[in-house]
C-alpha cells in the first residue's frame, strides 16, 4: 500500500483531484463562515443562518437523484468543471447582500452553490477509485477524507480572520477566485475517471438509472446500512447553526465563531488520517462508525454542559474526530460494495440520505432558534445522533463486509 505522500507525489492524477479538492472545500469555508457571521449582524436574528445552511444542503439532496445519474453517464472531469463554474457565478450573488432586506440573496446564492455541488460531489467521488491502484485505494480514501478536514480548518479560521479585518466581502471574492483555480485543477486530470460503458447505458433515462441503483441499494442489506450510516451524523448537525449564537455568548465574535469552525476541521482532518488502519480491517467497519455516531452525539451533550470555552473546542473536536470517521469509513466500504458502473449513483444516493438529514435537522433548529436557548439546542442535537446510533447498531448487528469489488484496470500513474 503506498503512504499518502507517496501518492501525492507520484500520482499526478490523484495530486489533482486531491487539490482541487482542497480549493474547491476552501471556497466553501470561505463563504460559510463569513455568511453566517454577517447574516445575525445584517438581520438581528439566527433563523437566516439557518436557512442558508438548509438551503445548502436541502438543494444538494434534492439534486442528487439527478447529479448521480450525470456522474456515470458523461465525462466526470467536465462534471467537476461545470459545476464549479456554476457556483462561482452564485458566489458572486453574495456581494449584494448588504442589508435585511436583501438577506434573501444570500439564499438565493447559496442554492447556486449548492447546486454545483450536487453535481460536483458524486462525480470526484466516484472518480477516486479511477486515479489510483486497488492497492492504494485504502489509502487514498484517507488522503481525500482529510481534505475537507484540512481546509475546514485553512478556510474557516481564515474565513473568520478575514471577515473581522477586511470583511466578509472580501472573503466571497477570494473564495470566487479559488473556484477558477479548481476548474484549472480538474482539467489537468489525464487518466479516463470512469470505466468504459457498454453501448446501452448512454440512452438509459436518467430517472431509470437512478431507480437501478436505488434497487441495487435496496435489495442489499449491507448497503442498506452503509448509505443511512452518515444519517446519524446528519441528524445532529443542527449544531452548526449554534456557532455563531455560542461565539456571542462567550464573548468571542467572528473570531471565535471561526476558530470553532477551524476545530471542526481538525476533528475532520485528524479522523479520515487516524482511521486508515480500520480501512483494511473491514469487519470493523460497521461496529466503528456506530461508536462515532455515539461519540459525535455525546460529545455535544458535552458542550452544552460546559461553561469554559476551552473544553468547548476540545468537545467539537472529538465530535468531528468521529464524525470525520464516519465518513470515511463509510465511503471507502461503499465503494468496495458498488461496482464502477453504479458508483455514481449510489454515492448520490449516499449523499442523498446524508443531506436530506442534515436538512431536517438545520431546518428544525431554524425553527426553535429564536425561541429555545442554544444550549438545549445543542444537547437535543446530540441526543438524537447517540439514539439514531444505538437503533441502527441493533439493526445491522448480524451484518458483514464482504471483499471488495474488483476495480477496472486502468494505466499506470502518472
Amino acid at each position: 500500500m503506498a503512504s499518502p505522500l507517496s501518492l501525492l507525489t507520484g500520482n499526478r492524477d490523484f495530486r489533482n483531484l486531491f487539490a482541487a479538492q482542497l480549493v474547491v472545500f476552501g471556497a466553501d469555508w470561505f463563504v460559510m463562515v463569513p455568511l453566517l457571521v454577517l447574516l445575525p449582524e445584517l438581520t438581528g436574528s439566527g433563523v437566516w443562518g439557518a436557512l442558508v445552511l438548509a438551503a445548502d444542503t436541502g438543494v444538494v439532496a434534492l439534486l442528487l437523484p439527478y447529479t448521480g445519474t450525470v456522474a456515470d453517464r458523461f465525462d466526470r472531469r467536465k462534471v467537476m468543471m461545470a459545476a464549479n463554474v456554476v457556483a462561482l457565478v452564485a458566489i458572486l450573488l453574495l456581494v449584494g447582500v448588504r442589508g435585511a432586506g436583501t438577506a434573501w440573496l444570500a439564499v438565493l446564492a447559496i442554492v447556486g452553490v449548492a447546486a454545483g455541488k450536487a453535481f460536483y460531489s458524486p462525480a470526484a467521488q466516484a472518480a477516486l477509485p479511477n486515479v489510483v491502484e486497488p492497492a492504494d485505494l485504502a489509502g487514498a480514501n484517507a488522503v481525500a477524507g482529510a481534505a475537507w478536514g484540512t481546509m475546514a480548518i485553512v478556510g474557516a479560521s481564515l474565513g473568520g480572520v478575514l471577515s473581522s479585518v477586511v470583511g466578509p466581502y472580501a472573503c466571497f471574492w477570494i473564495a470566487a477566485g479559488a473556484l477558477a483555480v479548481a476548474i484549472v485543477l480538474a482539467g489537468l486530470i489525464r487518466r479516463p475517471l470512469q470505466a468504459p460503458r457498454d453501448g446501452t447505458q448512454p440512452g438509459q433515462h436518467p430517472f431509470a438509472a437512478m431507480r437501478e441503483a436505488v434497487q441495487y441499494v435496496v435489495h442489499r442489506p449491507k448497503l442498506r446500512a452503509l448509505v443511512t450510516v452518515k444519517a446519524g451524523v446528519g441528524l445532529g448537525n443542527g449544531v452548526l447553526t449554534v456557532f455563531p449564537l455560542l461565539a456571542g455568548i462567550y464573548g468571542v465574535g467572528a473570531l471565535g465563531a471561526g476558530l470553532l469552525f477551524a476545530v471542526r476541521g481538525v476533528g475532520a482532518l485528524v479522523g479520515p488520517m487516524l482511521m486508515r488502519p480500520v480501512l483494511n480491517r473491514r469487519t470493523w467497519l460497521l461496529p466503528c462508525v456506530a461508536l462515532s455516531m455515539v461519540a459525535y452525539g455525546l460529545s455535544y451533550v458535552g458542550v452544552a454542559l460546559t461553561t469554559w470555552f476551552p473544553l468547548v473546542l476540545v468537545l467539537v473536536f472529538v465530535a468531528h474526530f468521529a464524525g470525520g470517521g464516519n465518513w470515511v469509513m463509510s465511503n471507502f466500504a461503499l465503494q468496495g460494495e458498488v461496482p464502477d458502473r453504479l458508483r455514481g449513483r449510489v454515492f448520490a444516493v449516499d449523499l442523498m440520505v446524508a443531506t436530506l438529514a442534515i436538512s431536517i435537522s438545520q431546518l428544525a433548529v431554524a425553527a426553535v432558534i429564536d425561541h429555545v436557548d442554544e444550549r438545549v439546542v445543542l444537547a437535543g442535537c446530540g441526543l438524537v445522533t447517540v439514539l439514531y446510533a444505538v437503533v441502527w447498531r441493533l439493526a445491522t448487528r448480524r451484518l458483514s463486509l464482504s471483499d471488495p469489488v474488483p476495480a477496472a484496470p486502468g494505466p499506470p500513474p502518472a
